[in-house]
């Protein structure tokens, strides 16, 4: 049995927060929590936010006990790109890439 939550459209490259998730992977749910509140990363809270969910998700939706909870599995996916345009030298314009990412972290129970 697992439980999953899901961040879509998070306006933070997908690049920055892979850095973040590969440190919570396999983990039991209370060390991953800690890992991500010393994280001084911007993806931290975000990915933090996502695991509570899956874990809240856990809780209520499958009665699952949250002490034997780990995470099975986290990744991120590009999302829709943003493009915007800021004016250079000359009359032109260069285009500048908002990039989103789509975040899924997925907990199980450890027997």
């Amino acid at each position: 049995m697992e439980a999953r939550a899901q961040a879509k459209m998070v306006r933070i490259s997908s690049r920055k927060v892979k850095l973040v998730i590969d440190l919570i992977r396999g983990k039991k749910v209370g060390e991953a929590i800690a890992i991500l509140k010393l994280t001084p990363k911007a993806a931290s809270p975000v990915v933090e936010k996502v695991l509570m969910s899956a874990i809240a998700n856990a809780d209520h939706n499958f009665n699952m006990e949250v002490e034997k909870l780990f995470v099975k599995e986290v990744y991120v996916g590009e999302g829709p790109t943003l493009k915007r345009f800021r004016p250079r030298a000359q009359g032109r314009a260069s285009q500048i890439l908002k990039r989103t990412s789509h975040i899924t972290v997925v907990v199980a129970e450890k027997e």
